[in-house]
């Protein structure tokens, strides 16, 4: 594999403007709703939230610009369950789920420009590369939450409502604190962190939060003096002085606190000073709401990172290898790999499905690899020998590479597309209004209506809805038209004398043919080797499942001694 590309260089912000802490575009952007999340921020503020209120602002975040469309194959993928079942992280001891509404959006919708995919690897690399900013990135997550949890809390009394806001206010902090003491020396996009902490605990807003939760939290120092008999009780206590914090902004004399309750009293208002204390908080809240946006963002940001890190640390923990993969443009000249035609040649070593890893079945890498990206691979081979896992691998693999996450296999070369099409076996529904071959047709249909030149397509058992003879003119059909668009394209089928002679007459460009390698015994081996598949090994998989003539003989002689049995009973 080639050296990493060099780090991308991260533009500035606007002068007079602080940048939003951005790690999901090169080009730093406020990507939530600022009108609504700062209504909701008031709301809560004001009164609480119920649970989850601000994760549907993140999850309705805007991400950058892609030419991919996620109904055309996140459903045949799974994503949804890769996100709750492998992708779930750690942080301080507790266990998160991302937001599979936006992590499945970011990683479906691979950005177009090839900076963000950049800024996303770079992060990774640092991440991956120091344990300091991985636990600076984990404890930034935890006070996001932590303060996200203080504001979505509903207050059971009017009573504790200032407490209550001081105690978001105090965890706003520690989050703005996180930021801007960690990720020291970070060079890729983590130093958006530190550099947007630092920036909001420079400003006055932030002053003014500080100075009011220290007033609060040291209001006065009071020095007593306590006299203990020889019980062990205490005899005496007595004050010896009482300082108040006087040099905080916030603080007003006794005289002071006076004069104000008497100037409201006299335009006819009147306050405890629990509403003067309120007063402030508010005054406080309002001016580091901006800011506060920016932390709601933040949350699905950080997310993206972790997810990626839980999913290198539970391959680690299978002997797996995850990788950022080298991303080689379609166009590019690669002789270096022995491709030709300015069409590089795919590869993954190590390749698995990341799927598997939230089931107890042992997963087992194979090695693919293709002179041309553009290239047609049939894949062929018996029933339970993996070829399903494969297409569901290759795909996310693709998915993960272009989102700028990292891909099942241990080393990865991969060529970028405008767009994916994934179309699985797919169970009959009660509503459908084809058979299966109409099913059938109506994917290829809807393949070519959406495909474009250079998409990458995976179709499993093509074709399989009819009998052989039509089954094999679609599916030849399909084949010489797709070779027009030149695809990425992996095809699964069980039309294996047609494979053959597709092998042997080579109608199209580029046809590459696999097949599951099978050991001594003719058990697959989960690899994958070149050529076409002699068997499809029915009889094994017939036998597995107990579906043999002897089987089947035995439990028709139970049913019919069991009948006997009930005509023998009296009525």
């Amino acid at each position: 594999m080639s050296a990493a590309p060099p780090e991308p260089v991260l533009p500035d912000a606007p002068p007079g403007q602080r940048s939003a802490p951005d790690l999901l575009s090169h080009r730093p952007a406020l990507r939530v709703d600022a009108r609504a999340v700062k209504e909701s921020l008031a709301f809560a503020f004001a009164g609480g939230a119920p649970a989850g209120a601000f994760d549907r602002h993140v999850e309705s975040a805007s991400l950058p610009a892609s030419t991919w469309d996620p109904a055309r194959f996140a459903q045949h993928v799974f994503l949804r369950e890769l996100i709750v079942g492998c992708l779930h992280f750690t942080s301080e001891g507790r266990t998160y789920i991302p937001s599979p509404a936006l992590l499945g959006r970011a990683l479906s919708q691979p950005p177009s420009d090839r900076d963000t995919v950049e800024l996303r690897r770079a992060i990774f690399r640092e991440l991956t590369g120091s344990e300091a900013h991985r636990r600076d990135l984990e404890r930034a997550y935890a006070a996001l939450r932590r303060w996200v949890g203080q504001i979505e809390t509903i207050p059971i009394s009017r009573g504790e409502g200032s407490r209550r806001r001081l105690d978001i206010l105090a965890a706003a902090k520690d989050a703005f604190d996180a930021l801007a003491g960690g990720f020291a020396g970070a060079r890729s996009g983590l130093s958006r962190l530190s550099a947007f902490g630092a920036a909001v605990r420079e400003g006055e807003a932030y002053r003014r939060l500080a100075d009011l939760l220290a007033y609060d939290e040291e209001i006065a120092t009071l020095d007593v003096r306590i006299r203990v008999g020889s019980d062990g009780h205490v005899r005496d206590l007595r004050a010896l002085s009482i300082r108040e914090n006087s040099e905080n902004r916030f603080y007003q004399s006794p005289l002071g606190r006076l004069v104000t309750k008497l100037v409201m009293l006299w335009r006819g208002y009147r306050f405890s000073d629990d509403e003067l204390l309120t007063r402030h908080v508010n005054s406080v809240f309002d001016g580091i709401e901006d800011d506060l946006v920016a932390l709601v963002q933040l949350l699905g940001d950080l997310e993206f990172y972790l997810a990626g890190l839980a999913l290198r640390d539970r391959a680690r923990a299978a002997g797996l290898s995850v990788c950022l993969p080298e991303l080689v443009s379609p166009g590019a000249s690669d002789g270096a790999h022995g491709a030709r035609g300015g069409s590089p040649g795919r590869e993954l070593k190590g390749l698995f499905n990341p799927l598997l890893l939230a089931s107890s079945v042992s997963t087992v890498p194979c090695d693919i690899a293709t002179d041309h990206h553009d290239a047609t691979v049939i894949v062929t081979g018996p029933n339970s020998g993996g070829k399903t896992r494969l297409l569901e691998a290759l795909s996310l693999a693709q998915m993960m590479g272009q989102a700028g996450f990292f891909v099942p296999a241990a080393e990865a070369r991969l060529s970028p597309c405008h767009g994916l099409f994934v179309s699985l076996i797919e169970q009959a529904q009660a509503d459908q209004s084809e058979g299966r071959l109409g099913m059938e047709l109506l994917r290829i249909r809807s393949l070519f209506e959406a495909m474009q030149v250079g998409d990458m397509v995976v179709l499993d058992e093509l074709c399989s809805g009819t009998n052989p003879s039509e089954g094999e003119e679609i599916f030849q059909l399909v084949i010489s038209l797709l070779s027009e668009l030149r695809p990425q394209a992996f095809i699964t089928t069980h039309f294996l004398e047609l494979a053959a002679r597709l092998e042997r007459e080579r109608p199209v460009d580029r046809l590459v043919f696999l097949q599951v390698e099978l050991d001594a015994q003719q058990w697959p081996t989960y690899q994958f080797v070149d050529g076409v598949a002699r068997t499809s090994l029915a009889h094994r998989t017939a036998a597995r499942l107990g579906v043999t003539r002897e089987e089947l003989v035995a439990l028709v002689e139970r049913s019919k001694r069991a009948h006997r049995r009930r005509g023998a009973e009296p009525a």
